[in-house]
């Protein structure tokens, strides 16, 4: 997409309205809270492109919570149990991933990913939100705030897709299969095989304790949806598929422009995020707080990691 037709698309959003929505208490024991309490609280909000799944707790400003790939919503229940008495967190889960549910010919790329995120917030008649993304979610949220600055309070941004690594380099074999059709057979296995999904040729690869952090259930609640249906298998690896053309580069300057408060938390153990896009984003957010780069920490490190996730967002919200 040429970056003018982008730029003109992004300003294009519809206005904002209110209207009250209950909270949902979820509180429960351990790392934030089980699959079961989560999925119990599961809530979908019914927008143009399809109902997006989501699970909130807490009350007070909002922040939303973005997921890395494939993961869902349910990759943050601990940061969000330890958040609650400060913000109500929302963690939804993206289209083609989790348990939202869209047409079979939805468009999954990051603009369109980022056009939900900010339908969704005006669906629950949320005008204004922290963010907090991991991953791929990491690229979606830029994308929010070049669409829609004013409603993005403040960002918190893990290791994810920055400017010309998105989807990034090391990423690109495994996209390559999906294109062909054949990555479904690979979340299938960890199904059936949760050895092979805590090994380095599954989803363990993205943690540095995965006996510990995938125990069955935590296993089914990421990948059973994805193969739950012929759509959802195209569609879990379609998600990947949609990353390119990589709309990144062409929000540079929207970037450059947003001064609100923004703080970059970096796994090191990460060949997909090399540190030198944690220094790009340090860069060019002119509300940057710094980086934290946490050490001996891989990927998906909010799973594993919650209580530095929690103390970098209290700090960026002035909480606690």
């Amino acid at each position: 997409m040429h970056r003018r037709a982008f730029l003109a698309g992004v300003v294009g959003a519809s206005a904002w309205f209110s209207r009250p929505v209950r909270a949902i208490s979820i509180a429960g024991p351990g790392n934030g809270r089980t699959p079961a309490e989560f999925n119990a609280a599961r809530r979908f909000a019914d927008l143009e492109m399809g109902r997006i799944a989501y699970v909130e707790c807490g009350a007070g400003p909002v922040a939303i919570f973005l997921h890395g790939f494939p993961l869902n919503g349910f990759q943050w229940r601990a940061p969000m149990a330890g958040l609650a008495s400060f913000r109500r967190c929302v963690a939804l889960d993206l289209m083609g991933l989790g348990y939202s549910d869209v047409p079979a010919e939805a468009d999954l790329s990051p603009i369109a990913q980022a056009k939900m995120v900010l339908m969704f917030m005006e669906t629950l008649g949320i005008t204004e939100a922290d963010i907090v993304s991991n991953d791929s979610a990491t690229g979606i949220a830029q994308l929010i705030v070049a669409m829609r600055p004013e409603a993005v309070r403040s960002l918190l941004l893990t290791n994810g897709d920055v400017d010309t690594n998105s989807p990034p380099v090391k990423l690109l074999p495994f996209i390559e299969q999906a294109r062909r059709g054949e990555v479904d057979t690979w979340y299938e296995r960890h199904l059936t095989d949760n050895d092979f999904a805590r090994s380095s040729r599954g989803i363990g690869n993205a943690f540095r304790h995965p006996e510990t952090a995938l125990p069955h259930d935590t296993i089914e609640v990421y990948f059973r949806p994805l193969v739950s249906s012929e759509k959802r298998r195209k569609q879990g690896q379609q998600y990947g598929v949609a990353m390119s053309p990589n709309p990144l580069p062409a929000i540079e300057g929207r970037l450059r422009a947003y001064d609100r408060p923004v703080r970059i938390v970096w796994a090191r153990d990460n060949p997909l995020f090399p540190d030198w896009w944690a220094h790009w984003l340090d860069r060019i957010f002119p509300g940057s707080t710094g980086i934290r780069f946490v050490g001996d920490a891989r990927l998906f490190f909010p799973e594993e990691r919650p209580d530095v996730i929690v103390a970098e967002a209290k700090k960026l919200w002035g909480v606690g």
